[in-house]
């Protein structure tokens, strides 16, 4: 099998997720978290640097596979010559420790069955050694400690550096695997009932589905894309990843292979809002919450990305023993983007912060204070180049995105203290600061003989996150500067209906530092959606938005891009960011006349 990046599902706990294939393998699960390395790693390798696949006997790949609604549990069925058999598969809410959980049910026939697990920790550089103890397969390497049982039990041998299983299910038999993973030097942990766990994963599930305020077309493309950015959130303390992997390419066989299991403030305003507007006040308090503790500290040192808890040290490295999806070297953990300046990153956490107390969310004693100090710190630091939203590698330069999110910030802070003066804050300040960015971007920033913003300054060419323009409310939707911005950015950065951030064909390599291309970016193709409608072209937009749902796989993920030639998603999955741009739009297009 060569699998594609849409072949998979996802399942998690909100504390770190696995990615199944069609042919019924867990091919990619970090323990205990995100960002931990990985007991399972053949997404980037081969079986020899971890797997557990569950499937009838002599099959490649299922049958059909479906998500039970409003769920994060995962329905795989196989129809074979001898019955009809499927798995289910789910991470429960965690109490101690991680669990995967996978229930084979007999619904036909008599279904001979194998599994095959083959632990690799440290993404498949450690071959753990294998014992038995208490009716389970253990498994031990430094300081990890994988557990596996069966309820009811059956036979399991070793053979191939690997645990198997082959047994036979009838109708309405069913019978768990249960791993449970915990460090090395404590304790197992206690166990669960598999068969609970369904039951109560599933009604969890769908108590929280049921908030979802929007019930606009698409509704469920919006759930599963909710679910989604839960599963992508680290439960305890409110942060959510970009994706679930690393290093997924964004051309196959390419070097632009990245980590994106942290999460990043430009992701921080657009979450919010998907959030809040959809119903989720709660997860949205935590995100900010999160956002406010990550950013604490000299202004000076905000970092474009965090770890889950807020770790600023992410240092990349390669890992040469694995060859990469399709090839794709090298795959890296860590990401030395963190070291990047990015002025747009402190007119998001303004733009957040903002956002959120116009909501109704609780303040925070500190905040304004931590606002104010950024603003001292990007009252110098905004004339400086920088590496831009997309953390080029080429160089720094004057994007014109960060100047109109520099604009956001101080935008931000004069709106807040116009509705509360006794906050206090150099109002008349900020006022002109802003309108000093706004006349130098729009003197130095736009190509009055093309009518469009440009991706630099002195630059001639473009970039999707100027669509944000009127989002952000620099200019207005109607402003004749916008709607030929739009127009440009179509006409130039257009891919087979859909949009690239940027031109990597020609000049791009220079501006990014790397060789090759990539895909059309999902999210950018979404903002091109709003940025039609809020220029009064509500029809193509919604057209736009009808083909981009239509790029979700069959269990309604997409990852970070899209490849309109081979028709294929590409880059790390499931993507925050493209699930995020697809909340958004259809809060955008429907949710005024159709949203409860």
């Amino acid at each position: 099998m060569n699998p594609r990046i849409e072949d998979y599902a996802l399942i998690g706990d909100e504390q770190s997720a696995a990615l199944i294939g069609r042919d019924g393998s867990v091919d990619w699960l970090c323990l205990p978290r995100f960002d931990s390395g990985a007991c399972f790693a053949r997404l980037l390798g081969d079986e020899n640097h971890g797997h557990w696949r569950i499937a009838p006997e002599g099959t490649d790949t299922c049958t059909r596979r479906a998500y039970r609604s409003d769920t994060l549990v995962l329905d795989t069925e196989w129809e074979t010559s001898d019955g009809t058999v499927r798995v289910t598969d789910l991470m429960p809410q965690r109490g101690r420790a991680p669990d995967v959980v996978r229930i084979v049910e007999g619904i036909s026939g008599r279904v001979t069955v194998r599994s095959t697990l083959r632990l690799r920790f440290d993404y498949g550089s450690v071959m753990p050694w294998m014992r038995r103890a208490d009716g389970h397969r253990v498994a031990v390497a430094g300081p990890d400690s994988a557990w596996l049982r069966t309820e009811p039990a059956v036979d399991t041998w070793g053979e191939d550096h690997a645990t198997h299983a082959r047994f036979t299910v009838e109708e309405g038999e069913r019978i768990a695997f249960v791993l449970t993973w915990h460090p090395s030097h404590e304790k197992r942990p206690p166990l669960i009932d598999p068969y609970e766990a369904l039951e109560h994963s599933v009604t969890d599930w769908r108590r929280w589905a049921r908030r979802c305020r929007y019930d606009g077309p698409h509704r469920d493309a919006v759930v599963r894309s909710l679910i989604t950015l839960k599963a992508l959130t680290y439960a305890p303390t409110g942060g959510i990843v970009a994706a679930a992997t690393t290093s997924l390419p964004e051309q196959p066989g390419g070097v632009r292979n990245w980590d994106y299991r942290y999460c990043w403030l430009r992701d921080s305003t657009l979450t919010l809002g998907a959030l809040l507007t959809a119903g989720y006040q709660e997860e949205a308090e935590a995100w900010r919450d999160w956002l406010l503790r990550a950013v604490a500290g000299d202004p000076a040192d905000l970092q474009i990305m965090y770890g889950v808890a807020g770790e600023r040290r992410l240092p990349e490295t390669e890992l040469p023993w694995l060859p990469g999806f399709a090839d794709s070297a090298p795959v890296r953990t860590g990401n030395g983007a963190v070291d990047q300046l990015q002025l747009d990153v402190y007119g998001e956490v303004m733009d957040s912060l903002s956002l959120a107390r116009g909501s109704g969310l609780p303040t925070k004693p500190h905040m304004w204070a931590m606002q104010r100090a950024l603003l001292r710190y990007l009252e110098t630091a905004w004339r400086q180049p920088d590496e831009g939203l997309w953390e080029v590698r080429g160089g720094r330069r004057h994007f014109v995105h960060s100047k109109v999110m520099v604009w956001v910030a101080f935008d931000r802070a004069v709106r807040t203290m116009e509705r509360h003066p006794r906050l206090g804050g150099d109002l008349e300040g900020w006022r002109a600061l802003r309108d000093e960015v706004h006349r130098e971007v729009c003197e130095k920033g736009f190509d009055r003989e093309r009518n469009t913003f440009t991706q630099y300054y002195g630059s001639r060419g473009l970039d999707a996150a100027l669509l944000l323009i009127p989002r952000v409310g620099f200019l207005p939707p109607d402003d004749p500067r916008v709607v030929g911005t739009v127009d440009a950015i179509r006409d130039d950065l257009g891919h087979g209906g859909f949009l690239r951030r940027y031109d990597t064909r020609d000049a791009g390599s220079e501006i990014d530092g790397l060789p090759g291309a990539e895909g059309t970016f999902v999210a950018c193709s979404f903002w091109l959606a709003d940025a039609l409608h809020r220029t009064g072209r509500t029809e193509e937009a919604r057209e736009l938005f009808d083909r981009l749902v239509g790029l979700c796989n069959d269990v309604g993920l997409l990852a970070e891009e899209y490849d309109p030639v081979d028709g294929r998603l590409l880059g790390n999955y499931p993507q925050a960011f493209s699930h995020i741009g697809l909340v958004n739009t259809a809060l955008t297009l429907f949710g005024d006349d159709e949203a409860g």
